[in-house]
């Protein structure tokens, strides 16, 4: 039993189990490191492959960044561009409008010289011939008194006073009418002041019609005035609401002599202006200009518009387009009123105007 336990061969059997078991035990560990490693690599592979997509997304984000920045930057060079040339092109338009704006002041300035001559002409008249008389006063003066007769002296002197008073009316109206067409010819300053409507009206309807009989001497209109008593002054750009009524008057003026070259002998060319207060949509108080004429008057498809810009009626040579246009600027702009047309074709037309009294 001994003998078979414990021989030789047993033993080598044994120890060949024992190196066996520890051998594949090692090969076990070694299997296992090497699993392991592998499946560190894969992670380290993998780690790598994430990083690199991360990177690589970076990247285009940043070319895509790079791209989209370069982009903006010509978009914005572009509007920066497009937005100087839109600054100077309003600058150039500004200046273009201020010139076509002076031209249309001296154009109707213009118009108005015939008109100006005949207005003056009038209260020189009377200067002259009061004048003349207050001459021949003196001389009969210098006899009464050389033969003692005061009272005659006194009464000839008393129609020196008043000669002279008539002088010095018919002067001031002179001067006030060149005054007025100087201001009329400058550059408007904007500024408000208390001014006669009724007057203002007047004085400009009666150049406008003398201007047109000036060129056409076989014109003739009745000229209607109701202009309100009560109306007090009024503040206004007194410049400027005289080249409104101008336009108005000289638009009304030309539609009642186009009428007049159609219509047999019985038409009688009128043209009527009426000054009143009146209540706005919003009940408040305002004044009314109203100038009407019984002249063409104008189709719907002319009143839509016949305040925009370079619209006119007339042939070419014989209207800018710009008179009703700056009226319309002047009166809503410039006064905080309103323009508007009521028109029948072949009946006539009438403008009011409306601004806050």
């Amino acid at each position: 039993a001994k003998d078979s336990l414990y021989s030789q061969d047993k033993m080598k059997q044994l120890l060949s189990l024992t190196f066996d078991e520890k051998q594949q035990a090692q090969e076990i560990e070694a299997a296992k490191a090497e699993y392991r490693s592998t499946v560190h690599t894969y992670i380290f592979i993998g780690l790598l492959a994430v990083l690199g997509a991360i990177a690589l997304m970076l990247y285009r984000n940043n070319r895509q960044q790079q791209r989209a920045n370069a982009l903006l930057q010509r978009q914005r060079d572009e509007i920066h561009e497009q937005r100087t040339k839109a600054e100077n092109a309003l600058t150039e338009l500004r200046a273009t409008q201020t010139q076509l704006i002076q031209k249309e002041k001296m154009a109707s300035l213009g118009e108005l010289t015939a008109g100006i001559a005949h207005e003056i002409q009038n209260p020189l008249n009377f200067v002259n011939n009061f004048s003349e008389v207050s001459a021949e006063l003196v001389g009969e003066l210098k006899d009464e008194l050389d033969r003692g007769d005061t009272a005659e002296a006194k009464a000839i002197a008393d129609d020196l006073t008043q000669n002279l008073q008539k002088i010095t009316h018919h002067g001031g109206r002179a001067s006030a009418i060149v005054k007025g067409m100087l201001e009329h010819s400058r550059s408007s300053t904007g500024e408000r002041q208390a001014t006669d409507l009724n007057a203002l009206a007047d004085e400009y309807l009666r150049l406008a019609y003398h201007g047109l009989r000036a060129k056409d001497k076989t014109f003739n209109a009745n000229l209607k005035t109701d202009f309100d008593p009560t109306l007090p002054k009024i503040e206004l750009v007194s410049q400027d609401m005289g080249r409104v009524l101008l336009n108005l008057f000289n638009n009304a003026f030309y539609a009642v002599q186009q009428r007049q070259k159609q219509e047999p002998a019985n038409y009688q060319p009128t043209v009527t202006v009426q000054t009143c207060y009146a209540q706005n949509q919003s009940d408040h108080r305002t004044v009314e200009i109203r100038v009407s004429d019984n002249g063409t008057g104008m189709p719907e498809s002319v009143k839509a518009k016949i305040f925009q810009p370079f619209f006119t009626t007339k042939p070419t040579g014989e209207g800018t387009g710009l008179g009703l246009s700056l009226s319309y600027d002047i009166v809503t702009k410039g006064h905080g009123g309103m323009l508007t047309v009521e028109s029948v074709e072949g009946e006539g037309t009438t403008f009011i105007v409306n601004f806050p009294a």
